[in-house]
């Protein structure tokens, strides 16, 4: 696996924290997006950039080469069929490498955060649930985990503290379902993770305004500045 890793290049884009870098937030793109074009997407819906004051944000770009969507390869678009996981595993090990860079650079595991949207979403709890258990948080916006997701069973070996989820989901997506992300929530709550749901009434398999506002408060109370060192 590593040495699937080793021959992939993975695309950054990267927004700098506007103080001291303290914690570092991982935002994956979903099918047919780029670590760019999510980006130039939340500052569409924000009018700005998402920023913080210590917080890096780093939108990596998928290879395509790996893949049929840009996170990685999915038989078809439902619950019910079963995970490509050879392509799931190739993009955590990749992913885990962009980890391992923020903590060779001083940035702890606990000050890390993953997510994403749609199959970006679904890859940071593949990411977090199955390899990296010790990250601040998880974030999934308009995603959900297949019905026998090797997520599931992961977790069912785990016994230690699992980082908490924080989900949002529109009613009106037609391309997830709604039920399909609140499936996935129920499942991981009785797996032991602390998860919370946020649904938005009208809102289509998108970004909306009031999701990333949401989402920004929920991100800083996992990754809240750290108090000014006394001189």
């Amino acid at each position: 696996m590593a040495a699937a890793s080793g021959s992939v290049l993975l695309q950054r884009c990267v927004v700098s924290p506007a103080g001291r870098h303290s914690a570092s937030l991982i935002f994956l793109h979903g099918s047919g997006d780029s670590g760019q074009g999510l980006r130039r997407r939340i500052k569409e819906v924000l009018n700005q950039d998402l920023t913080f004051q210590h917080i890096k944000i780093i939108y990596p770009t998928a290879p395509l080469s790996y893949t049929i969507g840009p996170s990685f390869a999915r038989f078809k678009i439902s619950s019910d069929c079963p995970e490509h996981l050879e392509s799931i595993d190739i993009m955590c090990q990749v992913l885990t490498d962009l980890i391992d860079d923020e903590v060779k650079s001083g940035i702890k595991k606990n000050r890390i955060l993953v997510g994403g949207f749609s199959m970006g979403g679904c890859m940071a709890m593949h990411l977090a649930y199955r390899n990296h258990q010790d990250v601040a948080g998880v974030f999934a916006l308009s995603s959900f985990l297949n019905k026998a997701s090797a997520v599931y069973q992961a977790l069912q070996k785990s016994d230690g503290v699992l980082p908490e989820l924080f989900q949002c989901h529109g009613t009106a997506d037609e391309l997830v379902l709604h039920s399909w992300g609140e499936e996935t929530n129920s499942m991981l709550k009785s797996l032991g993770v602390s998860a919370k749901f946020h649904s938005f009434p009208d809102v289509y398999h998108e970004l909306s305004k009031t999701e990333l506002e949401k989402l920004k408060s929920w991100i800083l109370t996992k990754l809240p500045g750290e108090p000014e060192r006394q001189s």
